[in-house]
């Protein structure tokens, strides 16, 4: 892992641990995450599996979909194989 992805990696890991049970406790059972593994845990295993750029516009996709009217539940990173996969034959031919 190169410099720039330690430095992304320590910094969710300080939201993780620092920052995010703050909102916990501020926004009750309304903030708990809605998918497994949590934001935090997705964005990290994006940034480690597809670098930087990659895993960061995963992450932020992940974020889009995390509101009030998603369900949320299991959403795994997909492998750079599954990725390049989905890439080929879109989205549907994925699930």
């Amino acid at each position: 892992m190169r410099a720039r992805e330690r430095i992304a990696a320590a910094a969710l890991a300080v939201y993780k641990y620092a920052v995010s049970p703050l909102l916990h406790a501020v926004t009750g059972a309304s903030g708990a995450c809605r998918f497994h593994p949590t934001c935090s845990e997705y964005a990290a295993l994006a940034v480690s599996e597809h670098g930087l750029v990659r895993g960061s516009l995963m992450a932020a996709g992940r974020l889009l979909r995390c509101h009030p009217f998603h369900r949320g539940g299991f959403d795994p990173v997909p492998s750079r194989e599954e990725q390049s996969f989905i890439r080929r034959t879109g989205p549907a031919s994925y699930h």
